[in-house]
């Protein structure tokens, strides 16, 4: 009877401060508490087999757990979720597609209960071997930016989620093959900002997501360094910021942004290496900026490692904080989930994904001891509830 009154009295002391509580405690009270938060993958993979995986996070520890997949798309290596969250978009990287040349993008529905895919539709990307796709943020058109065809494509979602057939078509020009690498939408859904590592530019198109279409900005874009081959770009939130990673120079290049004028200025470049680090093999993949804003990581192959940086909110310029092994081989892409509390990188080379956990205060990476088995994993996407 003392000991029921005592749990009891415990209780109600702990019920005003339930909001102190550390959040691991307070979801081991409820485990339930907890928004389900799931994880994507796309991967390189025939078409007769899976290549596309879905796994369910843990969202207190970072376990990740199988929960299904999709096969009969060929090489869905990068993925796009629609924001609705209802649809998720697939480029397929190949160089023929329904006996013509080109790549394909795939339509997949996600059941809002099971999380079950099945495919939509599929139509051509326009160029060969698509190597990226984003979704605007009205969810009314697909940007692709295809590798080997040197060119963006827009295509427009319809209501259903299939993809109508492309609009815009825009191949690159330069003194060396152009070599679209990915294209990214401004925060005001107004530009989009494709990165070519053949041509060493950043290309501006003005977006109109009613039409699905992109046209040339004014200006049309600005040039990097000669050789440096910008791979990857992330918008910071406050959309006054573009980071860039490129590829070949094993830099970071953080470029101011207008977001009405669609122009882009350059603040300065780091290295995404350790200071005096010498090797073979190397290249940067993949550059994502934390949902705070306050953090920006880039994935660099050869070395295995995420590079840190902390982001200073007013000028965009970027501080080293170190480095964190991806435990793999071959980090192709990573992802952070919405709500910033974990990184997971896809290494590609060792077909692995490792969970970290990331220092809110700090931005720093600390392993979780999960992983699993992934074969060829190159991207890594989240639906949170």
């Amino acid at each position: 009877m003392v000991k029921s009154a005592g749990t009891a009295l415990i209780a109600l002391l702990l019920l005003p401060h339930a909001g102190l509580l550390h959040p691991t405690f307070a979801s081991s009270l409820n485990p339930q508490g907890s928004e389900r938060v799931r994880v994507y993958v796309g991967s390189y993979a025939p078409a007769d087999s899976q290549g596309i995986h879905v796994f369910d996070l843990n969202a207190a520890t970072g376990a990740l757990t199988p929960a299904g997949g999709l096969a009969g798309v060929a090489n869905p290596s990068f993925l796009a979720i629609h924001p609705g969250k209802k649809f998720l978009y697939a480029v397929c990287e190949m160089s023929a597609f329904e006996g013509k040349k080109g790549g394909a993008v795939s339509a997949i529905s996600i059941d809002p209960g099971t999380g079950k895919l099945a495919l939509l539709n599929q139509q051509s990307s326009e160029g060969a071997g698509p190597c990226h796709i984003s979704v605007d943020k009205e969810g009314k058109c697909a940007l692709v930016a295809n590798y080997g065809g040197g060119s963006v494509t827009s295509l427009p979602i319809r209501t259903d989620g299939k993809l109508g057939a492309p609009v815009s078509s825009i191949k690159h020009e330069g003194p060396k093959a152009p070599r679209a690498h990915s294209i990214n939408v401004d925060v005001g859904n107004r530009f989009a900002v494709a990165a070519d590592a053949g041509v060493d530019k950043l290309m501006v198109y003005k977006l109109d997501p009613v039409t699905a279409t992109l046209t040339p900005n004014t200006p049309p874009g600005v040039s990097t360094a000669p050789g440096t081959a910008p791979r990857h770009s992330a918008f910071h939130p406050n959309g006054k910021f573009l980071f860039v990673n490129n590829e070949a120079s094993m830099s970071e290049t953080a470029f101011a942004f207008d977001g009405e004028k669609g122009v882009l200025t350059e603040i300065h470049t780091v290295s995404t290496l350790p200071e005096g680090y010498k090797g073979r093999g190397l290249s940067t993949a993949e550059t994502q900026v934390h949902p705070s804003g306050k953090f920006l990581y880039v994935s660099n192959r050869g070395h295995d490692t995420i590079a840190m940086f902390s982001i200073d909110p007013a000028t965009g310029k970027l501080t080293p904080i170190g480095h964190e092994s991806t435990q793999g081989k071959t980090p192709r892409n990573f992802g952070i989930d919405p709500t910033g509390t974990f990184l997971i990188a896809a290494n590609q080379g060792s077909d692995t994904l490792v969970v970290f956990r990331i220092d809110p205060a700090t931005g720093k990476l600390a392993p979780t001891g999960h992983s699993v088995k992934a074969p060829k994993p190159v991207c890594v996407r989240f639906i949170q509830g």
